[in-house]
């Protein structure tokens, strides 16, 4: 069972204007191969399949809490990319008017498809707009294996995110 709260992990700063070439990036981050949908499935499904949960029960929770925080991932990430793809918006604009979308500008923007399919919002694909598919999480019947494999990708993305 998950609890939602609405609210993220962390505040998001709005962009100045519209980054659609960093939400392409960003993108990436979610649904490319070692992205958040990845690394969700990963958790996941080894929570679900975990054996000797009771025997082995600090492992499990672990695995099994990390699975909760890499939903709340998967939703900081989709968040920045409709943030950076759509900007800040008119704090004053109830209404937005759509008339004069910027479709001219998409020539120079690495992710039409994007805006074409799904209006500037975040979708499991890549940055190519490649469809993220469940081929990429690893699973493992072995405890022994599920723990190292985990461990590695949760260290390999802390290298990602500590990198400026």
């Amino acid at each position: 069972m998950f609890l939602r709260i609405d609210k993220l992990q962390i505040e998001l700063p709005l962009p100045k204007e519209p980054e659609p070439n960093a939400a392409a990036a960003l993108q990436e981050l979610l649904g490319g191969k070692y992205g958040e949908m990845s690394t969700l499935g990963n958790y996941l499904f080894q929570s679900f399949n975990f054996r000797s949960k009771s025997k082995l029960k600090p492992f499990y929770s672990l695995v099994a809490n990390i699975t909760a925080e890499e939903l709340g991932h998967v939703e900081l990430v989709s968040n920045g990319v409709a943030l950076l793809n759509n900007g800040p918006g008119a704090p004053d604009e109830v209404e937005p008017d759509i008339s004069n979308a910027p479709f001219a500008d998409m020539k120079d923007i690495r992710l039409a498809a994007s805006f074409l399919s799904n209006g500037g919002g975040a979708m499991p694909m890549n940055s190519n707009g490649a469809s993220w598919n469940m081929e990429r999480p690893e699973t493992s019947s072995s405890t022994c294996c599920t723990i190292f494999t985990l461990s590695a990708a949760l260290a390999s993305t802390s290298c990602v995110f500590t990198r400026r």
